[in-house]
């Protein structure tokens, strides 16, 4: 390099580098105007989470097509180093590696070489499935194709230096090289000028590329290469279970409208998306045509924070958590438009936790929506019409139908069910829920479970009319306030009794239970029956004589599996009430179960746009011609029981709870009745 190309590469270099220094200092900033949140504990922990998910990709590959961009991820890595060498190069032409020494700077170039190569490859497939067999998940966005593009030219341009510099003699330990040495042969019929010219314009390629790629990178949809990594870094260590709980007292305001009333963690997740789409392809309204799509909320949040961020860090406003309704009109986050959210795929969710468990880089997006959700209720008292019922009843009558509190005991009117009084002392506390108490479907379950309890001999007790709603539909819906009310009094009486261990019949109570109400104190161990029932077998205090052969699928409970991580319980049940058959299995099972459509408050909503979701899952289901579907949710039991008979298939199939199909199981028993 002449001294006119090394000071002109010295300006565009110096220029590149502050356009770059300036863009993450714009963003870094603008992502610490988000509120406070402590993700800062358990850092050893952290740093693992990082290598495997981050470095090691375990979520990209654990999907079809996740190990082309695993090797995109390395070589990137791998070249970063070639790269560096190039760039202090280009300032001072003797620089390079070769300290490393003999064994580790030919690794080097070879681990370049096959890189390149590998990258290339990568790149060309990546390119084709967007053109040729594009799943419906991936947009095809002008921005991918620039990325694409750039990382070609990359590649290409190191290939022709690297060949010209062998050529030239240049490179000592060309042998390290087998593509670009090969390459070099098709230079041998070049005079020493043809190359030189050549390896110029290579390198000036190579260069340019570089320093636009450096300059582009924090604008575009590749921001994630600077942000997954610190996002798999600062993600919750445990699958996101709850949503903070909030303060309530004057002058505060509730949920979130503006995108800087999120948290700095929460901005981060909008910088880091890779807009991959696994999000989109498992997320039930989405996949059921409603207008609810994980991927563009998150997408909706980044062009909120990136449009605005210049703006609010130009006025810094006192408080941006207490902005109100008069705040700059730009800084809408709930509406229409690319920079907000509709109120429409607001309500549309599940918060079945689909999308997060699918997330590569440990996006949260359910607490996003209930947060938004908790502005629309309590702030702006817009939500829609059907629920109007559900949050009087429940805070008027602590159920969501209105019923007389009276009304909860009645399902045990022809058994001897303690009931507790201040006084009295059970090993156990069945809370029976509302649906357990009040619905007559679920009633049927409730009282297989009083018969499971009563043969294996346990202590237990029910608090009758004094039971309240745990708050489940409220707290996914957004009405923060009564759930507040509810799970105070809720946990308040359950101290007075000293419980200690708590069977609970729904897994929409029993998550709320042992993960929200750990929020107000609550110390006491909660089971589900399934996970009560699977014990007692092992323990051999129930005994079963098999049932008739049959097929049976189970479905998994959003709330119980994806969140609570009870999977196998369930299903040691049924093969224990099958004779030690196990049950048939969906293709989305387990941790990847599709949704029954209720969760999330929607158990209560109208589903008239697209099609029912809970229709879906049946056609999942029956597609196994089973005889019974199990399930361990009086909310999915709702929905099969519809689902089937909307398919014709009442009478045909059942839906069956796994307490069922144990007590179908047991010996013949006579009434049985506490003492």
């Amino acid at each position: 390099m002449n001294a006119a190309e090394i000071g002109m590469f010295a300006v565009l270099l110096l220029l590149a580098l502050a356009v770059f220094a300036r863009a993450l200092y714009r963003l870094f900033a603008v992502m610490c105007l988000g509120r406070w949140e402590n993700r800062f504990d358990r850092l050893w922990a952290r740093f693992g989470g990082m290598l495997l998910y981050a470095f090691g990709q375990r979520r990209v590959i654990s999907e079809k097509f996740g190990f082309n961009h695993f090797f995109i991820f390395w070589g990137f890595m791998v070249l970063l180093l070639v790269n560096s060498q190039f760039l202090v190069a280009g300032l001072f032409p003797a620089f390079s590696f070769q300290f490393l020494g003999p064994v580790l700077y030919p690794a080097l170039l070879a681990a370049a070489d096959c890189m390149s190569a590998v990258v290339l490859l990568t790149v060309v497939v990546a390119a084709a499935r967007r053109i040729a067999f594009r799943p419906a998940h991936v947009d095809p966005t002008l921005d991918a194709y620039i990325i694409l593009s750039l990382i070609g030219v990359l590649m290409l341009a190191y290939f022709g230096l690297s060949a010209c510099e062998i050529q030239q003699g240049a490179i000592e330990a060309a042998a390290w090289m087998p593509i670009s040495e090969r390459l070099a042969e098709l230079a041998a019929g070049f005079s020493e000028r043809e190359v030189h010219v050549a390896s110029r314009i290579f390198w000036w390629i190579h260069a340019l590329t570089l320093l636009f790629f450096l300059t582009y990178l924090p604008r575009g949809k590749h921001l994630h290469i600077l942000t997954a990594i610190p996002n798999c870094f600062f993600r919750s260590l445990e699958f996101v279970r709850t949503v903070p709980r909030m303060v309530f007292q004057k002058g505060n305001r509730f949920g979130v409208s503006k995108v800087f009333q999120f948290t700095w963690k929460n901005l981060l997740d909008f910088y880091a998306c890779t807009e991959c789409g696994r999000c989109q392809a498992c997320c039930p309204a989405h996949s059921t045509g409603k207008a609810l799509n994980p991927k563009q909320v998150i997408h909706a949040g980044k062009l909120n924070v990136l449009a605005n961020g210049p703006q609010v860090l130009a006025g810094r406003p006192d408080s941006l958590a207490s902005a109100g309704d008069d705040a700059p009109a730009a800084w809408p986050l709930i509406g229409s438009g690319g920079q907000s959210v509709s109120p429409e795929a607001i309500w549309a969710c599940t918060t079945c936790g689909a999308c997060m468990n699918a997330c590569p880089v440990f996006i949260e997006h359910v607490p996003k929506l209930i947060g938004m959700r908790r502005h629309l209720v309590m702030e702006k008292a817009e939500f829609p019409p059907e629920l109007t019922n559900l949050f009087e009843n429940t805070e008027q009558r602590f159920n969501p139908w209105g019923i007389a509190p009276s009304e909860r005991v009645k399902w045990a009117q022809d058994y001897e069910v303690r009931v507790m009084a201040d006084d009295a002392k059970v090993d156990y506390l069945f809370f029976v829920g509302c649906s357990g108490a009040l619905d007559s479907r679920s009633r049927q379950t409730t009282l297989a479970l009083a018969k499971i309890f009563n043969q294996a001999g346990l202590s237990w007790g029910i608090l009758g009319s004094r039971e309240k709603c745990c708050g489940d539909p409220l707290r996914r819906l957004g009405n923060e306030y009564v759930f507040d009310t509810l799970a105070r009094e809720n946990v308040q009486l359950f101290k007075r009794h000293g419980i200690q261990k708590v069977i609970t019949f729904c897994p929409h109570c029993f998550s709320t239970l042992k993960n929200d109400y750990a929020q107000y104190g609550a110390d006491f161990e909660v089971i589900h029956h399934t996970q009560l029932i699977a014990d007692l077998l092992r323990q051999g205090r129930l005994r079963l004589s098999g049932r008739a052969e049959e097929r049976i699928v189970f479905h998994d409970s959003c709330y119980l599996g994806r969140y609570n991580g009870v999977l196998d319980e369930p299903r040691e049940v049924i093969a224990a009430a099958s004779g030690g058959k196990p049950p048939l299995e969906m293709p989305r099972c387990g941790q990847n179960s599709f949704c029954c459509g209720a969760g999330g408050g929607r158990m209560w909503m109208d589903e008239d746009i697209g099609q029912a979701t809970y229709l879906a899952r049946t056609r999942e289901a029956l597609a196994l011609n089973p005889s019974t579907i199990a399930v361990a949710c009086p909310y999915c039991m709702t929905m099969f029981e519809d689902g089937l008979r909307d398919e014709n298939a009442t009478g045909k199939v059942k839906v069956r709870d796994v307490a069922e199909l144990v007590v179908e199981a047991m010996p013949s028993l006579s009434p049985t009745r506490t003492t």
